[in-house]
């Protein structure tokens, strides 16, 4: 566990006091503001260990090396342990995209730490299954293909036209990734709706004639950098509010100190944590179906309807699998302790991370609905306590779009309780003019 004096490192002048996990918000904060620390409880096990070893040798965000050292733990293990929810089958692959500046956020560096630890505990995985250049729906079933026959025709007979790959773990480290997003926006690209079949099942097929290739428990896992106003700028051209953004965790980084003469970190530093790692990675293999125990399951009774309420717009789009997601963190947190149950202590952590997760999305996304539309008229009118009639509207958007698509974003709008109309006497010969107001 991370002393008090370290956690909460340099998002705040003060440490602030970590919220009772009984009485945690699930993102309910008004407006965007950057997240703060997230509880202790976050940093549990070996995970947290991690963290405060290599915390004062360098500029990272402890939270990025502790989203980032689950992931490639979750992702180093792969598809064996899970924890069945009806009958879905959660297993421990998650992905993660890390949001702060384009350098001050020291995101590449924070990889850089976490890689340096799974390096040394699994040789293999880490020199052929770490990848990068995500593009297209078809590239990524190919780096996780299964064997491939085909029919001779002279001998009637099957023969191995592809052997396809064995290792099916993939972890693909994207540190540009708004280039991810620009690819996904071309015609015919399927890449995101491959990255969903990844994360919910791990089997992969293309309905194409041309490409017949398929996946069988692929173990996915993607890690992707992106400034924020690259975020804001792309999300809108993607199908991120239709299940491709809540199949990531969302995490705010900035750098946590100035070390003008860098850190430096010794290997013999790092080697109880490798060989913790390399002990709990042998459990995780050969454990299969993990459940929770009986304070774990009260607690999660406790926490549930909270995490499953929904919220409007892109946000709640975004935060929408938040079950899911604890309980992947939940079983990530209990095969780290080779624990063969989920217990009370790392819900608990899975929670409290969750918790950041959400406040990241809440600042990062905002109140936008991802319809650019309706985010640029929800803009303007607050900004006008006096409202905007329809035309004042049009001619703010620039007469550029028709007057169904005006009606249609109008609508969102107040439908999803942001705005409200209401008509005066303003108009000439004393007819009603309809004015659309932010709620506040």
């Amino acid at each position: 566990m991370i002393p008090s004096d370290v956690w909460p490192h340099t998002h705040a002048a003060e440490p602030l006091a970590a919220p009772p996990m009984d009485e945690l918000s699930f993102a309910q904060v008004s407006g965007p503001q950057w997240p703060a620390p997230p509880a202790k409880e976050a940093y549990h096990g070996i995970a947290g260990d991690f963290v405060q070893t290599v915390l004062p040798e360098t500029e990272s965000d402890p939270v990025a090396l502790l989203a980032q050292f689950l992931l490639y733990f979750g992702n180093c293990a792969g598809h064996t342990s899970y924890l069945p929810v009806e009958a879905s089958k959660h297993t421990t692959n998650i992905n993660l995209i890390l949001v702060g500046n384009t350098a001050g956020g020291r995101k590449g560096t924070s990889e850089a730490q976490v890689r340096r630890v799974f390096e040394s505990t699994d040789t293999v995985w880490a020199g052929s299954r770490i990848q990068s250049g995500l593009s297209s729906g078809e590239g990524l079933i190919h780096a996780v293909r299964d064997p491939l026959a085909t029919k001779d025709n002279a001998e009637s007979a099957h023969v191995v036209a592809d052997a396809g790959v064995e290792d099916k773990r993939l972890l693909i480290v994207e540190t540009e990734f708004s280039s991810v997003l620009k690819v996904a926006t071309r015609a015919g690209n399927l890449l995101t709706g491959i990255i969903r079949q990844a994360w919910d099942s791990g089997n992969l097929r293309l309905m194409t004639k041309n490409s017949p290739a398929a996946a069988t428990d692929a173990h996915i896992s993607v890690l992707g950098h992106i400034p924020k106003h690259e975020l804001n700028r792309l999300i809108d051209e993607t199908d991120a509010a239709n299940g491709f953004a809540n199949r990531f965790l969302w995490v705010c980084v900035r750098r946590s100190k100035l070390l003008p003469e860098g850190g430096y970190l010794g290997d013999d530093k790092l080697a109880p944590i490798i060989r913790g790692v390399q002990s709990a990675l042998d459990f995780a293999r050969r454990q299969g179906e993990v459940k929770r125990n009986d304070a774990a399951r009260e607690l999660w009774a406790s926490v549930y309807p909270r995490l499953s309420s929904g919220r409007p717009g892109l946000l709640g789009a975004v935060l929408s699998r938040a079950e899911a997601q604890t309980v992947r963190l939940s079983l990530l947190y209990a095969l780290l302790d080779r624990s063969p149950v989920i217990r009370e202590d790392h819900l608990r952590a899975a929670l409290a991370l969750w918790e950041y997760c959400s406040h990241s999305a809440a600042y990062i996304f905002g109140e936008r609905l991802g319809d650019p539309t309706a985010d640029t008229i929800l803009a303007a009118l607050r900004t006008k306590p006096e409202g905007l009639t329809r035309t004042e509207i049009s001619n703010l958007l620039s007469r550029n779009i028709s007057r169904q698509e005006l009606d249609s974003a109008i609508a969102r709008l107040v439908q999803q309780n942001l705005t409200y109309t209401s008509a005066d006497g303003a108009g000439g010969r004393g007819r009603p003019v309809e004015r659309l107001f932010a709620k506040v």
